[in-house]
C-alpha cells in the first residue's frame, strides 16, 4: 500500500517536472503525441482529379513543420509505410516551393488562365534540374516537351469549343475522308482511324462543357506527373539515394524505380539512359494512362475526336524529332480498279496518342533517343534553348490554329502508289 502510494506520488511529481520542462520524457513517448493524427493517412490526392492541394487535406504545409514532425517519427522508430504520406507531402511540398508554386491553392480544374503560372514554372523547374545535372534527362526533356502542350493548351481554352466550329474544321476533315473514298474506296475509309473518322462527324457537335472537361483532365495529368516525379527528382539532388530509398521504404514506388535512380545516379551513360527510360515509362503509364484512357472514352466520338487532334496537330520541339503525324502515318493497302494491289498513304497518323502502347512506340522510338542525343552531342544548343525564358518558349508552340490548314494539306498530299513499289522503296 504504501509502495503504492509512493509511485502514484512519484508520477504526479515526475508529470509536474514534465510539465514544466525539467524533466524530458523519451523520445518514442514524446513523438507519438506529436505525430500520432499525421501517421497511416491515406493518400486520397496523389490523383489531382481528387481537388485541389496536397495529398491529404489534414497534413500541413509549412515545410518547417512537416520536416520536424519527419524528424520525430524517424527518432521515435516509426516504420516508413505508417509516415508515407507525411514524407510525400513533405517533398512535394519542397518541390513546390522551389518551384514557386503555391501547392495549397494549386487546382487544375480551374483552366489553364488560372493555372498558366503553374505550367509555366512547373516546367522552368524541369529545365533548371537538367541544367543543373546533366544526368536528370526525363526532366529534360519533360520540359522541353512542356512548351509544346502548354502551348496547346493555351490555344485550346482560348478558343474553347469555337476550335471545332472553326470555318472549315469540320469540312476540312471529311474533305480527307472524300478524298479517301475517291482514291481508294469506301471500303479504305472505313480503314481511316478512328479518331479522323470521329472528328468528322462529331466536331459541329462539341460544347465548351467538353472543353472544359477535356482541359481539365490534362491538366490534372500535368499535375500528376509533378507531383509524382519532382519530389524524387528533388529529393535526389537535395539529399541523394538515401532519401529515395526512404520513399521505397515508404512504399512509394517500388524496387524497379529505385533501380532507376541507382542507374541515373551511375555515372555510367548506357544506365543513366535506362534509369531516365524507366522513369518516363512511369510517367507515362502509372501517372497517366488512366487519365488518357477516360479521356478517350468522353462521350464516344467526342473524346475520340479530340485525342485524335492532339497527335495529329502536335510538333514537339525537341530537336530532330519528326511530328506523330509523320510518325506511322496512315497506309492502307486497297485493289485499285485495275485489279493492281495498291498502297494509299496519307500524311496524318494512324494511331491515337491517347493510347498508352502507340503513345510510347513514339517516344521510344522518336523522342528518347533523340533527347539523349542533344545531352550528350549538343549540350550548347540545347542548354541555349533551355535558357530562354519558358513564357516565350511556351508562346512559341501553338499548333491549334492551323488545324483546318493542315487536314486541307493532308488531303491534297494524299499518294496512291503501287503496293509493289512502295514496299521496295521502304
Amino acid at each position: 500500500m504504501r509502495i503504492g502510494a509512493l509511485l502514484r506520488g512519484g508520477g504526479l511529481v515526475l508529470a509536474a517536472l514534465v510539465g514544466i520542462g525539467l524533466v524530458a520524457m523519451p523520445p518514442a513517448a514524446t513523438a507519438a503525441g506529436g505525430i500520432d493524427r499525421y501517421l497511416d493517412l491515406p493518400l486520397v490526392n496523389r490523383d489531382a482529379a481528387q481537388g485541389p492541394g496536397g495529398v491529404n487535406p489534414a497534413l500541413p504545409y509549412d515545410h518547417a513543420e512537416l520536416g520536424g514532425l519527419l524528424d520525430q517519427a524517424r527518432a521515435a522508430g516509426v516504420p516508413p509505410t505508417r509516415y508515407a504520406a507525411l514524407l510525400y507531402q513533405y517533398w512535394l511540398v519542397d518541390a513546390t516551393g522551389k518551384a514557386g508554386i503555391d501547392l495549397r491553392s494549386w487546382d487544375p480544374r480551374t483552366g489553364v488562365q488560372a493555372n498558366r503560372a503553374n505550367l509555366v514554372k512547373s516546367y522552368r523547374y524541369y529545365e533548371d534540374l537538367q541544367l543543373g545535372h546533366r544526368e536528370l534527362q526525363w526532366a529534360g526533356m519533360g520540359g522541353q516537351v512542356g512548351a509544346d502542350f502548354g502551348g496547346g493548351l493555351i490555344d485550346f481554352e482560348l478558343m474553347g469549343s469555337d476550335i471545332y466550329g472553326l470555318p472549315g474544321l469540320s469540312d476540312a476533315a471529311r474533305s480527307v475522308l472524300g478524298a479517301v473514298q475517291q482514291a481508294a474506296g469506301p471500303q479504305a475509309v472505313a480503314l481511316l482511324p478512328n479518331g479522323l473518322r470521329a472528328l468528322a462527324s462529331a466536331a459541329p457537335n462539341i460544347t465548351p462543357e467538353d472543353v472544359r472537361y477535356v482541359i481539365g483532365m490534362i491538366l490534372v495529368m500535368q499535375k500528376n506527373i509533378f507531383s509524382d516525379l519532382m519530389p524524387m527528382h528533388d529529393a535526389y539532388v537535395t539529399a541523394g539515394l538515401p532519401a529515395l530509398e526512404e520513399f521505397q521504404a515508404a512504399g512509394l514506388f517500388g524496387d524497379d524505380i529505385m533501380t532507376a535512380w541507382r542507374d541515373v545516379a551511375s555515372g555510367d551513360g548506357e544506365r543513366i539512359a535506362t534509369g531516365n527510360r524507366a522513369l518516363l515509362r512511369r510517367e507515362q503509364s502509372w501517372a497517366i494512362a488512366r487519365q488518357w484512357d477516360e479521356v478517350r472514352s468522353y462521350k464516344g466520338d467526342v473524346g475520340e475526336a479530340i485525342t485524335y487532334l492532339s497527335g495529329a496537330a502536335g510538333s514537339p520541339s525537341v530537336a530532330g524529332v519528326v511530328p506523330p503525324r509523320a510518325f506511322r502515318p496512315i497506309r492502307i493497302p486497297f485493289t485499285a480498279a485495275d485489279g493492281q494491289a495498291s498502297l494509299l498513304t496519307l500524311p496524318l497518323p494512324e494511331w491515337n496518342w491517347s493510347v498508352l502502347d502507340d503513345r510510347w512506340d513514339y517516344i521510344t522510338g522518336e523522342l528518347l533517343p533523340k533527347y539523349r542525343d542533344q545531352v550528350e552531342n549538343n549540350w550548347p544548343a540545347l542548354e541555349a534553348t533551355m535558357r530562354t525564358p519558358y513564357e516565350t518558349q511556351m508562346e512559341s508552340h501553338r499548333p491549334l490554329l492551323n488545324i483546318p490548314q493542315l487536314l486541307d494539306s493532308a488531303a491534297r498530299q494524299l499518294q496512291v502508289t503501287s503496293a509493289t513499289s512502295a514496299t521496295a522503296v521502304r
